[in-house]
């Protein structure tokens, strides 16, 4: 069968693997180089790896285009920043990661860029805000809001205003939605959460089907050496393996946390954008109380990482980065894949204790 016919959940475990050859390796293996001999893809290890080939070969095959691993991605989404031409409109949500965002007010700041900050769940809002863009960057689901983007409608109406189109695709992963299939130009990837989903690495990924715009990113990559390590791509490989079996999980988990949460005398509000593994809610008593929840419970750890096998949460408005738009009190949930009962009482006694 080609990659094409095959389902996610198979390319995940079998694409990017080494040609079968008798005593050959079934997994990839470490290279751990800083030069490679001439005559091959690269020479020099700022320029290429194998072990990346493994990582970038499966993201592509589930995101539908070409991907290139980068140290973090903080450093994905700056090499595709730097792409943007001076003084040009950048249209970004509102609610969005801060280290996202913090990059797009700095260079707003320096005058490096025009910023326009919208709701990016409200479409006419967004497609207000394009005329004369050249970048629009879209987060769906949003970070910590969890507001979804209408990513299809979004690209149709850029494409026509000739503004292209970024989609960080973190907390949906591109077995939920895949935005190039929808009409963005770029997937772009914190791939030390969901992708490699154990929180034991720092790695990033932009994903194109343009080839002109993967010659540009590639340079942007290796000019700033914004490369990542051989064990970090390897580790993310394989957990990338088993994403779709701890997706299923966590979701479910999620999805039944939500409904127990909104249903909760001491919970205001849950945020639950109907798929993914991230929860939000806001508890009585604002700040103080959903602070003290976060460092109570036993089982869910008190940690600004998410995506992993185990549960996180925080209280958002503890960073000095979340706009202020963001509720003082929000817990962001990121829903690991333990006994969701044994989830539920770990809640419920902190919500006892704390309200």
């Amino acid at each position: 069968m080609h990659g094409h016919d095959l389902s996610p959940a198979t390319l995940a475990v079998s694409a990017g693997r080494p040609d079968r050859v008798p005593g050959g390796p079934l997994n990839a293996p470490i290279t751990m180089a800083s030069a490679l001999v001439p005559g091959g893809g690269s020479e020099y290890g700022r320029a290429g790896n194998p072990t990346w080939d493994s990582f970038e070969a499966v993201l592509g095959a589930l995101e539908g285009g070409r991907a290139l691993a980068f140290s973090s991605g903080v450093a994905a989404s700056g090499a595709l920043f730097d792409l943007v031409p001076a003084k040009s409109i950048v249209v970004a949500p509102r609610h969005a990661y801060y280290g996202t965002i913090e990059q797009l007010v700095e260079r707003n700041r320096r005058d490096q860029i025009d910023l326009r900050l919208v709701d990016i769940h409200d479409t006419q809002q967004v497609l207000a805000a394009l005329e004369g863009a050249a970048l629009v960057w879209i987060e769906s689901p949003t970070n910590p809001a969890l507001e979804v983007a209408d990513i299809e409608t979004i690209a149709r109406a850029a494409a026509e205003a000739g503004a292209v189109v970024a989609v960080d695709n973190t907390f949906a992963t591109p077995l939920r939605q895949r935005p190039l299939d929808l009409g963005a130009d770029f997937v772009v990837h914190s791939a030390s959460k969901l992708l490699a989903g154990h929180s034991d690495l720092i790695l990033g990924a932009v994903v194109t089907n343009d080839d002109r715009a993967f010659t540009a990113i590639e340079k942007r990559r290796s000019v700033l050496g914004a490369i990542p390590g051989a064990m970090e791509t390897w580790l993310a490989t394989r957990g990338v393996r088993t994403l779709h079996v701890r997706l299923e999980r966590a979701e479910a988990n999620a999805r039944e946390l939500h409904e127990r949460l909104s249903a909760a005398p001491q919970v205001t509000r849950s945020r639950y954008p109907g798929f993914g593994t991230m929860i939000a809610f806001e508890v009585e008593g604002g700040a103080a109380v959903a602070q003290k929840m976060t460092e109570q419970s036993e089982i869910i750890t008190y940690a600004t990482s998410l995506g992993g096998v185990e549960s996180t949460w925080e209280r958002r408005r503890r960073h000095a980065g979340e706009p202020e738009s963001v509720p003082e009190g929000l817990i962001r949930f990121s829903v690991g894949i333990e006994d969701v009962d044994d989830l539920w009482a770990d809640i419920q006694n902190v919500l006892a204790a704390c309200s």
